[in-house]
C-alpha cells in the first residue's frame, strides 16, 4: 500500500513550527533593509552631487552588485569576508576573532549591499524630481548643502521613493530564504531540515509559499495606509471668491473690534488713574 502522493493536512500542520522562525526572517530583512537605505543614500547623493573619484566608484559599485546574483554575494561574502580578516591577522600582527562572527552578520551585509544598489537608483530619481526652487529657497533663508537635504529635500523625495522602497523591503524579506547559505537558520532552512526528517519537500515548500503570500499581503496592505497617509493632493480644493470676500470681511471686523476693545480698555485706565471715574 503506497503513501499520500501530497499530504495536504501536513501543509498546515508544520506551518507553526516554520513560523517559529519568522523572528529570524524578519531581523534580517529589516537589518538589511536599514542598512542597504542608508548606504543607497549616500551612494545616490554622492552620484548627484557628482563628487570627484568616489562618483566613478560608486557608478562602478552599482553596476557591479546589479549585475551578479545575490546568491553568489552571500557565498561570496560567506567565505571571502572571513579571507580577508585573516589576510588582516597576517599582515598587521592583530587577532580578529574571525570564527565568532556569527553567519546572520555576513548574511546582512550580503544583503544589504545588493540592496543599497537598487536602492541608490531609487533614490537618485526621487532626489531629482525635487523642485530646483526648494534648493534656491533653502539657499535663500541660509540654509547649508546638508540643512537643506535633511530639512527639505530629503523629506520630499522620501514620499517619491516610498512605493520603490516598500517594494525593495518585500523583495528584502524574499530574499533572506537564501540565508541558509551562510549557515542562518530561518523559515526556509527550518523548512529544509523539516523536509529532511519527513521526506515531504513539496508539502514544506508549499507552506513555505503561503507564508511568505501572506506576508507580503500584509505588508503591502501596511505600504498601501501609510502611501496615503503621505501623499500630496493633486489639486487642492480652491476657494470660491465670494468665501474668500467673506473670510475677509469677518477678519476685518475681527480686527476692529478688538481694536475698539483696546482702545475702550485704556480711556477707563486714564480715567481711574486720573480719578475721573
Amino acid at each position: 500500500m503506497t503513501g499520500k502522493i501530497f499530504d495536504f493536512k501536513l501543509v498546515f500542520t508544520q506551518i507553526p513550527d516554520l513560523l517559529k522562525y519568522l523572528p529570524v526572517t524578519m531581523e534580517l530583512a529589516i537589518a538589511s533593509t536599514v542598512f542597504g537605505m542608508l548606504l543607497g543614500l549616500l551612494i545616490a547623493i554622492i552620484k548627484i552631487k557628482k563628487v570627484k573619484v568616489l562618483d566613478k566608484l560608486a557608478t562602478f559599485y552599482v553596476s557591479l552588485v546589479r549585475g551578479t546574483p545575490v546568491l553568489v554575494q552571500l557565498y561570496i561574502a560567506y567565505f571571502g569576508v572571513p579571507m580577508l580578516l585573516k589576510y588582516i591577522n597576517q599582515q598587521t600582527g592583530s587577532d580578529l576573532k574571525v570564527a565568532a562572527i556569527p553567519g546572520f552578520v555576513y548574511a546582512v551585509l550580503a544583503l544589504g549591499f545588493n540592496q543599497s544598489a537598487f536602492d541608490a537608483e531609487v533614490f537618485r530619481a526621487a532626489l531629482l524630481s525635487v523642485d530646483k526652487g526648494q534648493h534656491e529657497a533653502a539657499a535663500a533663508i541660509g540654509m547649508t548643502g546638508w540643512q537643506s537635504l535633511r530639512r527639505i529635500i530629503i523629506p520630499e523625495a522620501l514620499s517619491v521613493a516610498l512605493p520603490s522602497l516598500g517594494n525593495s523591503f518585500i523583495n528584502a524579506i524574499k530574499g533572506t530564504s537564501l540565508a541558509f547559505t551562510c549557515a542562518v537558520v530561518e523559515m526556509t532552512a527550518e523548512g529544509k531540515i523539516l523536509s529532511g526528517r519527513n521526506y515531504r519537500y513539496f508539502e514544506v515548500y508549499v507552506s513555505l509559499a503561503i507564508i511568505y503570500w501572506a506576508i507580503t499581503i500584509l505588508f503591502e496592505k501596511i505600504l498601501k495606509f501609510v502611501e496615503k497617509k503621505i501623499s500630496v493632493p493633486e489639486q487642492v480644493e480652491q476657494i470660491r471668491p465670494e468665501e474668500l470676500e467673506s473670510l475677509r470681511n469677518q477678519k476685518s471686523r475681527a480686527y476692529a473690534a478688538k481694536k475698539n476693545h483696546n482702545g475702550l480698555g485704556g480711556e477707563l485706565a486714564w480715567q481711574k488713574n486720573r480719578g475721573l471715574s
